[in-house]
């Protein structure tokens, strides 16, 4: 497993990450387990999982353990509860996010952008904000589009069992979905995505929750919970939902575009 050796800075919001230098060379935004914040871990683990198996574009991540010889000797960190892992993805440099992109004239990879959006109403993503987003200019005014901070699926940093279980079903409220839907060229791309969801392996969603580490204090009943949901949601409530969005939200924006 790499281990830590230079720590670079704390990162903006509120999801306590912070950018770690590693002993591969890389660079990796590390987020760390917080009180009032329980489920920001597992939520972005189960994810960033789901996320890699369906393709999206998502920063390659991965399991790290900070000694706490490390960690002693970085003020930002020595007064954390340090679990015995954190969560941490590679660092992609030269981006921007979508705050500070005012106009974006193309995105290079919009075949995934569809995908995005089913995946996120699936999770019940309600933080895909501009700031969530990641554009590298691969030419003047042509973006290659990343996701990042999966933190807020099943609602919330926080959620507890009554709400994963009564999660909402209407449309979010969210700038950067519609900016995502602009850039889509044909609908059934979201019909798409919904039947690749639906026909994820049961077990691989067992799996990735199984995986989840103990000291991050997801109950078994919570893993249940969140197994649950996603299988439910995947059948009854995302076609529904998507085709809501389509209706209201993505035609209208094609209209407009033509």
């Amino acid at each position: 497993m790499i281990t830590p050796v230079a720590f670079n800075r704390t990162l903006e919001g509120k999801s306590n990450a912070h950018l770690i230098r590693f002993s591969d060379g890389r660079d990796y935004v590390v987020k760390f387990f917080q009180t009032g914040f329980e489920k920001t871990l597992a939520n972005e683990w189960v994810a960033y999982c789901l996320a890699r198996y369906l393709g999206l574009p998502v920063p390659y991540a991965r399991l790290v353990e900070i000694p706490q010889e490390f960690s002693t000797h970085v003020p930002e960190l020595a007064q954390m509860n340090v679990t015995q892992f954190q969560f941490a993805s590679i660092y992609v440099p030269e981006c921007l996010d979508g705050h500070q992109v005012p106009t974006i004239g193309s995105i290079t990879n919009h075949e995934i952008l569809a995908a995005i959006i089913v995946f996120d109403y699936w999770l019940s993503n309600r933080d895909r904000t501009r700031k969530n987003i990641l554009l590298h200019e691969e030419e003047p005014d042509h973006y290659h589009l990343w996701m990042i901070d999966q933190a807020e699926i099943f609602g919330s940093y926080n959620w507890n069992l009554t709400e994963i279980e009564n999660l909402p079903t209407e449309i979010m409220k969210s700038a950067t979905h519609q900016i995502m839907a602009s850039f889509i060229e044909e609908e059934q791309e979201f019909f798409e995505q919904i039947e690749l969801i639906q026909t994820l392996p049961i077990h691989l969603i067992e799996e990735v929750v199984a995986l989840i580490p103990e000291d991050w204090e997801v109950t078994r009943e919570e893993r249940k919970a969140m197994v649950s949901t996603l299988v439910t949601r995947r059948k009854k409530v995302l076609p529904e939902i998507m085709h809501l969005f389509i209706r209201k939200i993505y035609r209208p924006l094609q209209v407009k575009e033509n």
